[in-house]
């Protein structure tokens, strides 16, 4: 009898540190104790994290946040170490290890062929952590679901905003998002 082997947040930490990973042509993250494949990035994937950087970085200052672009998110007590695409963390310098949950002001995937992993699967894995906002973007289908207000393992709202619609995040209402212009032209 064979039985998948589970890790620990501090295994994984232990793995990357000595090179487990190094020789990979692929990338991966832990998710509650599972080392799992990500997709590959296409352009299309590229060119949005690319756009949603350069907002995000437009409009917050260094004193309100800091933006990390697929980074590690701390998840020990569900040990998971997932990867989002961007990230608005308190504004600090994380050295020694990598953000925790209380310490995200949002959290942002684009999903190109994964929306249906970072729909659920993540977002019942933040809301457990307790991440406080959570955009999954939909490429494919031009919209973007708002998950916020986490309470027992469940975003209490999740909204999905369309083409026309201009979103903000909670904690920064200035900073506006034109869906429209993040498509560009149809």
């Amino acid at each position: 009898m064979s039985t998948a082997l589970r890790l620990t947040v501090n295994e994984y930490d232990a793995m990357i540190r000595c090179g487990a990973f190094d020789q990979l042509d692929r990338r991966v993250e832990l998710i509650r104790g599972e080392l799992r494949e990500m997709n590959p990035a296409g352009p299309i994937h590229d060119d949005f994290i690319a756009y949603l950087t350069r907002w995000s970085t437009t409009v917050t200052t260094a004193s309100e946040a800091t933006v990390r672009v697929q980074s590690g998110l701390n998840l020990p007590e569900l040990e998971s170490r997932p990867e989002p695409d961007i990230l608005w963390v308190e504004p600090k310098r994380y050295l020694d290890r990598h953000p925790l949950p209380s310490e995200v002001l949002l959290g942002i995937e684009v999903s190109d062929s994964s929306l249906d992993h970072d729909r659920y699967e993540k977002a019942v894995l933040y809301a457990e952590a307790g991440m406080v906002e959570y955009w999954v973007i939909d490429i494919t289908g031009k919209h973007i679901f708002v998950h916020s207000r986490p309470s027992r393992g469940k975003f209490v709202n999740q909204n999905e905003h369309g083409i026309d619609a201009t979103i903000s995040p909670a904690r920064f209402p200035g900073a506006k998002l034109t869906i429209s212009e993040l498509f560009g032209p149809t």
